[in-house]
C-alpha cells in the first residue's frame, strides 16, 4: 500500500471503522442479545478454566442465547466450542493480530475488525450479559472498560459475572481499599459484580435462579 498523507490517512481511517460498524450492525442485529465472554487466549484446552467455558457455553447454547466471544483460541474458543456443540449461535468477532488470534473453527458466524474500539463496541453493544474468565492485558481492559460505560450510565447495566474468585479477588479487594476508600468511586459502582467459581453459578446469575434451574432441569448431565 503506498504511503498516504495525513488526510487520507483519516479518509482511510473512517472507511474502515465505518466498514466495521456496518457489517458487525447488520448482522448482530438480526440476532437475539446474547451474552459476552472475555477471557485468555492462551487458556488451554485442559484447564480448569477452559472446562468451565466450555460448559457454559454449552448452557447458553440450550438456552438459545447466542454468544458472542473475540473469536479466537483460549477461552473464547472454549465458549464458541460448548455453544456451537449444543446447536447454539456462536459469534466470533475477530482482529488481526501478530500473534494469538486465528479465529476458531466453532463459530457459526464470524466478522473481521480493522480495530479494536469498534470490535469492543460491538462486543458490548448487542449483550445482554458479560462473563469476564481470567486473562491478561486484553481481558483486564474489557472489563474495566466495562466499569467504566455503567459507572457512566447506571441504567445501561447488564449482568457481569466474574469468574474464577481466587484470580480477581485482590483487584476487587484494591477496588475497596484503595479507590472506594479513597472515595475516588463510590461502593455502589462495584456492587453489581458477581463472583462465581463454576458455570452453573454463572448461568443462575446471567438467567436468574429460577430460569437456570429450570433450563438445567430440562437438561441433566
Amino acid at each position: 500500500m503506498p504511503e498516504l498523507n495525513l488526510s487520507e490517512q483519516d479518509a482511510y481511517l473512517l472507511a474502515q471503522i465505518q466498514t466495521d460498524l456496518s457489517s458487525a450492525t447488520t448482522l448482530l442485529s438480526e440476532l437475539p442479545s446474547g451474552v459476552t465472554v472475555f477471557g485468555s487466549a492462551r487458556t488451554a484446552p485442559d484447564d480448569a478454566a477452559y472446562q468451565c467455558a466450555w460448559r457454559l457455553g454449552a448452557w447458553l447454547g440450550r438456552a438459545g442465547l447466542p454468544v458472542l466471544t473475540g473469536g479466537g483460541p483460549g477461552i473464547m474458543e472454549a465458549v464458541n466450542r460448548g455453544a456451537r456443540e449444543a446447536d447454539g449461535i456462536s459469534v466470533g468477532l475477530n482482529i488481526e493480530l501478530p500473534y494469538e488470534q486465528t479465529p476458531n473453527p466453532h463459530l457459526t458466524h464470524q466478522l473481521h475488525f480493522h480495530h479494536f474500539s469498534t470490535r469492543k463496541l460491538m462486543l458490548t453493544r448487542y449483550s445482554r450479559g458479560f462473563v469476564i474468565f481470567p486473562g491478561g492485558f486484553g481481558t483486564t481492559d474489557e472489563l474495566l472498560e466495562l466499569l467504566v460505560a455503567f459507572h457512566a450510565d447506571r441504567g445501561a447495566r447488564h449482568p457481569m459475572v466474574l469468574v474464577d474468585g481466587a484470580f480477581w479477588s485482590g483487584l476487587l479487594t484494591w477496588f475497596t481499599e484503595q479507590l472506594v476508600s479513597r472515595q475516588l468511586i463510590d461502593l455502589h459502582n462495584t456492587d453489581f459484580i458477581e463472583v462465581v467459581d463454576d458455570e452453573k453459578a454463572a448461568l443462575g446469575v446471567l438467567l436468574g435462579a429460577e430460569a437456570a434451574a429450570h433450563l438445567m432441569g430440562r437438561h441433566p448431565e
